[in-house]
């Protein structure tokens, strides 16, 4: 299948193959779907945040309310040509404005934000910073791990890790130039690209979008995402947050032939799939602690980047299904799968299944026209690709906690 289109491949389950399916169309639930309108506040972030200052989730709702509030009255102060030199969120949670002047900072109480005329402030750091990177453009600092304007502490900050190359010790002494406009903080590690991409979560591709299913590692300790083989057809590269960790390396599904739906993708160095399932603010996260195949009839529930935390049951196994192309493209036979009441959309594929701890597979398809209502038991049904089978069929090892 050719990704050459941004809106979705979507599939119906025409008949069944060696397994008795009930009536109703179905889709692979992975590719170009729109995405919803944007919750007021993310749950996880409400639940991060309450936990990270020891509140309520409701007094952290405030707490981001009374953020955005403070945001728009300075937005309105530099609309109106008042001369501000950055801002910054204090401990407390109010917002200070490093205001030019005094006359500044009395505009700035007037508009009932907290004011205070800095030595320095943004303009003047960022020139001091934009010297540092110049001089780091032309030989990177082994030990210095980062640098950057600190508008609450008024420095260009310098976080060190111990290296002590000859790029390094002149990088350090053009920064201890500025005085006390810098400053040097030793004990920090070095640093490396990463991400830690947690099952469930979104991933994007070639402008489609699949969610993740598992971390394992092969018979040579290499690490690979276990994914629905329709996610990565024609072996792109994955993207989590924008920045991409993973390549598509094998696939068994191929539109218009014989199907399985696994497929693996080799995860880049310095980036891992997480251990914990999210459950999109629902229900905390899950460990991933095996993949014992749970029996039919079992408590079933799956992550996935558009309808996010469903639970339904296992329904049967060695199910074949027909995928119909809605973009005029052939049938597709794929077999292997399981049958399950949970509910799963366009862009659901690749998502992990789990019965208690144990994973169970792969988001692979669902009826064409359904619709979860945003709950936990949305009525619904959806497909999937045993895990256990990928994890034989690759000779992998799945990662657990």
């Amino acid at each position: 299948m050719k990704h050459g289109k941004k809106n979705a491949r979507r599939y119906i389950v025409a008949a069944s193959i060696g397994a008795l399916l009930s009536a109703g169309v179905a889709t692979g639930a992975y590719a170009g779907t729109a995405e919803s309108a944007p919750l007021r506040y993310q749950p996880e972030m409400v639940r991060a945040l309450a936990t990270t200052l020891g509140v309520s989730e409701q007094e952290a709702v405030e707490r981001l309310d009374k953020e955005a509030e403070q945001q728009d009255r300075f937005a309105k102060l530099r609309a109106e040509k008042v001369s501000t030199l950055g801002a910054f969120f204090a401990g407390d949670g109010r917002l200070v404005v490093n205001a030019a002047d005094a006359e500044a900072a009395k505009e700035v109480r007037e508009a009932g934000l907290a004011a205070r005329v800095p030595e320095r402030g943004e303009g003047e750091l960022n020139l001091i910073k934009a010297k540092l990177d110049a001089k780091a453009l032309k030989s990177a600092p082994a030990g210095v791990s980062a640098w950057s304007v600190d508008l609450a502490s008024d420095t260009v900050t310098v976080e060190v890790n111990g290296a002590s190359d000859s790029a390094t010790r002149d990088f350090l002494k053009a920064a201890r130039s500025n005085g006390d406009a810098v400053r040097v903080v030793a004990g920090q590690e070095k640093l490396e690209t990463q991400a830690v991409v947690p099952p469930g979560s979104r991933m994007t591709f070639n402008g489609y979008l699949c969610s993740v299913g598992y971390g394992a590692k092969d018979r040579n300790g290499k690490q690979v995402l276990v994914t629905a083989g329709h996610c990565i057809e024609d072996l792109p590269a994955l993207a989590y947050n924008g920045t991409r960790f993973a390549k598509g390396t094998h696939t068994r599904f191929a539109l218009g032939t014989r199907s399985v739906d696994m497929g693996i993708a080799s995860v880049d160095s310095g980036n891992s799939i997480g251990l914990d399932i999210t459950t999109y603010g629902k229900a905390g996260t899950v460990a991933v602690r095996g993949s014992q195949r749970a029996p039919q009839g079992s408590a079933l529930c799956k992550a996935g980047q558009t309808t996010g935390w469903t639970c339904g049951k296992v329904g049967s196994y060695n199910v074949s299904v027909t995928y119909t192309d809605q973009n005029g493209g052939p049938d597709t036979v794929v077999t292997g799968l399981a049958s399950s009441s949970v509910c799963t959309q366009g862009g659901d594929s690749g998502g992990a299944y789990v019965s208690g701890n144990q994973a169970q597979g792969m988001t692979s398809g669902g009826p064409t026209n359904q619709r979860c209502n945003g709950q936990v038991n949305s009525p619904g049904s959806s497909y999937f690709q045993p895990l256990d089978d990928a994890l034989k069929y690759y000779g992998l090892t799945l990662n657990t906690k």
